[in-house]
């Protein structure tokens, strides 16, 4: 029995979006800049993914799209484009638990003298709207926070933190690539000046992705070359994985409620099978996180020496050697364990932060996966402890 829990990481590409990516490739592979008439195909089949993205996040300008490699591309733009826009070296604030495509442009802008404030968060990974309050500077010019969190699944508070913003005259980014599809986003009503978005983890196809810019808001491109997409993101675009990320956020959208609520109903129906094991605790707040998702530690890790043992890492392998795909938040580098950089923002030790796991649900995930699911965890924790 083969089981994927691993959505947040990336989607199976649906069967409509394939079909429709052939035959973009074999039907419309004009370019969407020429003049001609394959040129004016290729730029209709644009067009059209542009409007439905925009439709999906309430955009009232198509033209505030801009499409990307990817959500690293996005993320990396909204930071380093808005850095690129000022001539001396200004402040910036983040949340302590950002994606790396936004910790690492970040780390670069801190190299060259650019101040940060990376704001903590509370033991379920959330930001305090006072704290975002009282880090803001004369010279803030970028407030970016993560909408929800991939590794713990925490739901940011994402209309306060960008309505203070707003009230100082700060742009606002979030990351919203865990979010589009799972939760109703309105770009107005949350007064969100930049978001960021990515085709694979909504069932698209990986290697295309969108920067959502607020009219009147400026980004300065990170290359130069053709002009396309505005000037802010020069080359000929992705013209068929376009087309099929536009098809995959309107059917997304247009089946999240009552997917959304599916999956809900799946996630807690794993935390109530694994709510009664010893050790095993859920991370990330409860009750406002994606829909979809479900991750656990193991707590106090150092006071048991069977315990100790126990790392995502190794609970992954097991997991994937009975045919189930979930992921785990730290890491393994020159053969060190490396404990996850989130965990430890949110409070937890080292040595409990080398411990977490995460289970993402899909399109594909059913009740019988969930039970399933839940009796080899238990079976391979008894294993592990024994």
């Amino acid at each position: 029995m083969q089981i994927y829990l691993d959505y947040s990481s990336t989607t199976p590409p649906r069967p409509e979006v394939v079909t429709y990516i052939n035959q973009v490739c074999t039907q419309g592979w004009g370019n969407p800049s020429s003049t001609h008439q394959w040129g004016k195909k290729a730029s209709m089949i644009l067009e059209r993914a542009r409007i439905q993205i925009a439709n999906s996040i309430k955009a009232n300008d198509i033209e505030s799209i801009i499409f990307t490699s990817g959500g690293t591309e996005a993320n990396n733009l909204a930071i380093l484009g808005t850095a690129k826009q000022h001539k001396r070296r200004q402040h910036i604030i983040i949340s302590s638990v950002e994606h790396s495509s936004i910790n690492k442009p970040i780390k670069f802008l801190e190299t060259h003298g650019w101040e940060i404030t990376r704001l903590p968060v509370d033991y379920q990974g959330k930001v305090n709207p006072f704290d975002l309050k009282a880090a803001i500077r004369k010279n803030t010019v970028l407030i970016s926070i993560i909408y929800g969190q991939s590794e713990v699944g925490t739901l940011q508070p994402i209309k306060e933190l960008s309505e203070i913003a707003k009230s100082y005259g700060i742009l606002f980014h979030t990351d919203a690539a865990q979010a589009i599809g799972k939760l109703a986003i309105n770009v107005q009503d949350l007064n969100i000046d930049l978001l960021s978005f990515s085709a694979h983890k909504i069932y698209g196809t990986q290697g295309i992705g969108a920067l959502y810019i607020r009219p009147g808001s400026i980004v300065s491109p990170l290359f130069h070359g053709g002009g396309q997409e505005k000037g802010i993101r020069s080359g000929t675009q992705s013209l068929a994985t376009i087309a099929g990320f536009g098809l995959a956020t309107e059917l997304i959208c247009r089946e999240m409620i009552e997917e959304s609520n599916r999956l809900m109903q799946l996630r807690n129906q794993l935390f109530k099978y694994m709510s009664d094991y010893p050790y095993l605790i859920v991370s990330g707040d409860k009750k406002y996180r994606l829909p979809h998702h479900a991750s656990f530690i193991f707590s106090n890790l150092s006071k048991n020496q069977k315990l100790k043992k126990i790392t995502g890492q190794t609970i992954v392998r097991h997991m994937n050697l009975a045919g189930i795909g979930i992921s785990a938040g730290s890491a393994c580098h020159s053969g060190k364990l490396i404990p996850s950089p989130v965990l430890l923002a949110m409070g937890y030790s080292a040595s409990d932060a080398v411990s977490g796991i995460r289970l993402t649900l899909g399109k594909n995930t059913s009740k019988d996966d969930i039970t399933w699911t839940a009796i080899v965890l238990k079976q391979i924790l008894s294993r592990l402890l024994s």
